[in-house]
């Protein structure tokens, strides 16, 4: 069986751990040959997609922060391969505590050698969804130290409502950095071995640091909503944008099912 098909086995403390911290990550998920054959097709789709050319001297904080490139799935055959594998969807579903999950969708962030930090947000502001019952998978597609800026999450902050209306920005970095210490939400901030995977609901706030490395700080994510979950209607302009990009077709309050949100698991 193709290992990005293989199951995980997971342990229901698994599934108490990522409710208790609304994160979790899992060590071995992938081999080093898989990572290998994946980053090599998604870091050519990355650079023959990227629409950022401007120095990074020149970009504001976001555009510093990665090279993003969403639905690879939709333009290249590996890719869609990797985003549509089962294993990681059945996790998942398991964490969430869900039958099925559907694709919201893919999103490769790399982070340039000298590219800066990623400030704190939650990804939730971005989705006009009616639930939260979902969960990106971050998967590095190398060994990523620290001086390569991983994922650094606050454990415990999807309980946290202050900060919710907030975009990534150098004032959510200042405010959020500032409420997440008050509140003692600590802060996991570790390399990720070979084959580490982490786990992140929604509304968990997380934050990455500047790539001081001389390597691209290569990440495919996917994100996962449980089957089910309805549109709702737009509240801000990041909300339009991503009911154009990955919801065609669906009027708010109708099930988020169009043909770009198959279910994976």
């Amino acid at each position: 069986m193709n290992e990005i098909d293989r199951p995980q086995a997971l342990k229901p403390t698994d599934r108490a751990r990522y409710e208790r911290d609304g994160f979790i990550k899992l060590k071995d998920v992938f081999s080093a040959g898989t990572l290998a054959h994946y980053r090599e097709h998604i870091s050519a789709e990355v650079l023959r997609r990227n629409a950022k050319t401007a120095p990074l001297s020149e970009r504001d904080t976001y555009h510093k922060a990665f090279l993003q490139v969403t639905n690879l799935w939709r333009t290249h055959e590996v890719a869609r391969e990797f985003v549509f594998g089962k294993k990681l969807a059945s996790i998942a579903a398991y964490l969430l505590g869900v039958a099925r999950v559907r694709l919201y969708h893919d999103q490769a962030l790399y982070k340039e050698p000298g590219g800066g930090i990623t400030p704190w947000h939650a990804d939730q502001f971005y989705w006009p969804l009616d639930s939260d019952k979902t969960i990106t998978a971050w998967v590095p597609l190398q060994i990523t130290p620290l001086e390569m800026g991983p994922l650094a999450l606050a454990a415990g902050s999807h309980r946290m409502t202050f900060g919710r209306d907030l975009e990534i920005s150098d004032e959510s970095e200042r405010s959020l950095k500032e409420a997440l210490q008050a509140g003692r939400f600590a802060e996991v901030n570790e390399p990720f071995q070979l084959g580490e995977v982490s786990f992140h609901s929604g509304w968990t706030f997380h934050h990455t640091g500047a790539n001081r490395s001389e390597q691209p700080r290569a990440v495919m994510t996917i994100i996962y909503m449980a089957d089910g979950i309805r549109l709702t209607e737009p509240a801000r302009r990041q909300h339009y944008a991503d009911w154009e990009a990955f919801m065609p077709g669906i009027a708010p309050g109708q099930i988020v099912d169009s043909p770009l949100n198959p279910v994976l698991y």
